[in-house]
């Protein structure tokens, strides 16, 4: 997981068919595809344009499900699928997917009968993967279970299980599971320009965004799998081809435990605009969201409005006893969902109303692009996507390998009262970091469990390159507490700077850069 040393590799590729597969985007999908080509045994290279997961994959309600919503809109085939899905997931990587049990309060005579029907169906739907039966709840069972829930008006209530995970974990994992199986996988290398010869895309122009300049690749097929920026891809090959993604933006709000006083999440089945909002523990904080606001343009770092926070907060605020305020987030974070446009009436279609489902595309240079999906179904979506540039590109075909295939740091059964957990497998390692040097077991704040050794880990073994890497993707900080994140960091900058071998005026501009990040993420 050596960063240098893939570019020095990469840079010094000799011309020619040199990659099987180039794949554009280090989020869920782009490394989903890479851990699926590599796996098959393909040469696979990755290219990331900022961190793994910078974007709309690090930002999700950190659940790994098939959609109650979905069911309700009809969409059995999506559910379906993303049960399915969910159910792989939770072996291949049960160190960071676990089960969650989920309680939706009933106030109205109908919503129970109604509620533990639909959700019947959904357990049907998940099969001999089902991860337990939904349940009908008397009202004190509801309040034994959720001892923060508003018992104004409450009769009662329904239970049923879904998956909770870690999503930048995840994708840290996913990286380090394409790197063994022979992938190149490299970050801060953004593409700015597709080459072509006869009308077919035969390699990407790279700029190395931190060691400076430009290098060309060339490789049989090039995957577009760049999330909320596909259509920045697909201009590059064809300028005239209309947008393929609508962007949304869906905000979550992050606050103490104390706010729900329980291990079991909450599900509200319809708020005021029509959407789903959840309540979910997760890291001894309670994430509340989400929100699906239609926005202009792509970024890489969206901003909340004030009227997604309040909109959230009134919400949970009618069905918890403990009201959350603008004073008690202790993050807020947006994230924009790349959603396959419609074709038709796309002006007027609500975007809680487009279809989660991805969407694949071959162009007649042999581009291929993936769009949509989500964290739950990204195995399916990159052998789907591997399958169809075998047949574009005239490759002989491999089968998948991943169904079964463990995720690195499998672990079957994690102490989760262990911050350490998230690591599985090479949590043993950072002990001993700790052990072989006592510097290392130095807590990073006062309020939070990491450590000094989880930083040298996450630069030696995670190619983590910034302060925003350490604190936002590796250990999570920045979700959790985005003050006591910026506390964190000159601390973080100090000992990034000694294993990378970077002087002081770094450590300063990476201090002032995740300062500039990180106030986005709180409310003033």
């Amino acid at each position: 997981m050596d960063r240098t040393s893939y570019i020095n590799e990469l840079k010094n590729t000799k011309t020619g068919s040199a990659w099987d597969f180039i794949v554009i985007g280090g989020g869920a999908t782009g490394l989903g595809i890479a851990v699926d080509a590599a796996t098959r045994g393909y040469k696979t290279v990755l290219l990331e344009q900022a961190d793994f997961s910078k974007a709309t994959s690090s930002r999700s309600t950190k659940l790994v499900h098939g959609g109650v919503r979905y069911l309700q809109q009809g969409d059995v085939a999506l559910v379906r699928e993303a049960l399915r899905e969910r159910g792989y997931l939770r072996r291949n990587a049960p160190h960071l997917v676990k089960n969650q049990r989920f309680v939706i309060g009933n106030y109205l005579w109908w919503e129970k009968p109604f509620y533990t029907i639909g959700l019947t169906v959904y357990d049907l739907l998940a099969g001999r993967r089902a991860l337990g039966r939904s349940l009908p709840m008397s009202k004190k069972s509801v309040i034994k279970h959720i001892p923060q829930i508003e018992q104004q008006g409450l009769k009662g209530g329904v239970s049923y299980q879904d998956g909770q995970f870690d999503d930048s974990r995840l994708a840290i994992n996913l990286v380090q599971t394409a790197v063994e199986h022979g992938a190149a996988v490299v970050n801060y290398a953004g593409v700015t320009n597709l080459t072509k010869e006869g009308g077919k895309v035969t390699g990407v122009v790279v700029e190395d965004k931190l060691g400076g300049g430009t290098f060309q690749l060339k490789g049989k097929c090039v995957i577009n799998a760049t999330g909320i920026f596909v259509d920045d891809i697909i201009k590059m090959d064809n300028p005239v081809q209309k947008p393929m993604v609508r962007p949304s933006q869906g905000v979550h709000v992050v606050v103490d435990g104390s706010f729900l006083d329980s291990d079991d999440a909450i599900m509200v089945p319809k708020t005021s605009d029509g959407r789903v909002m959840f309540g979910v523990p997760w890291h001894n904080r309670v994430i509340l969201g989400t929100t699906d606001t239609p926005v202009k343009e792509f970024v890489m770092e969206p901003k909340p409005l004030d009227e997604e926070v309040d909109f959230i907060l009134e919400t949970a605020g009618r069905y918890l006893v403990k009201k959350p305020q603008r004073k008690d987030v202790l993050c807020v974070f947006a994230g924009l969902r790349p959603l396959a446009a419609p074709t038709k009436h796309s002006e007027e279609t609500k975007t809680k109303e487009i279809s989660r489902s991805h969407k694949l595309f071959a162009s007649e240079s042999g581009l291929v692009t993936i769009t949509g999906g989500k964290w739950t179904t990204y195995r399916i979506m990159a052998e789907e996507t591997v399958n169809l540039a075998e047949k574009t590109n005239g490759m002989k075909h491999k089968p998948c390998k991943t169904k079964h295939l463990k995720v690195h740091g499998y672990q079957a059964n994690p102490d989760r009262s262990n911050h350490l957990y998230i690591y599985g497998s090479d949590q043993e390692h950072i002990l001993q970091l700790q052990k072989n040097n006592p510097e290392y077991a130095q807590k990073l704040h006062p309020d939070l469990e990491f450590t000094a050794a989880e930083v040298v880990w996450a630069v030696r073994e995670e190619m983590a390159l910034t302060v925003d890497d350490v604190l936002a993707r590796r250990v999570r900080a920045l979700y959790m507490d985005a003050k006591a994140s910026i506390e964190m960091a000159p601390l973080v900058a100090s000992i990034m700077a000694k294993e990378l071998n970077k002087d002081k005026s770094w450590e300063e501009e990476q201090v002032r850069e995740y300062r500039s990040i990180a106030q986005n993420y709180f409310l003033t």
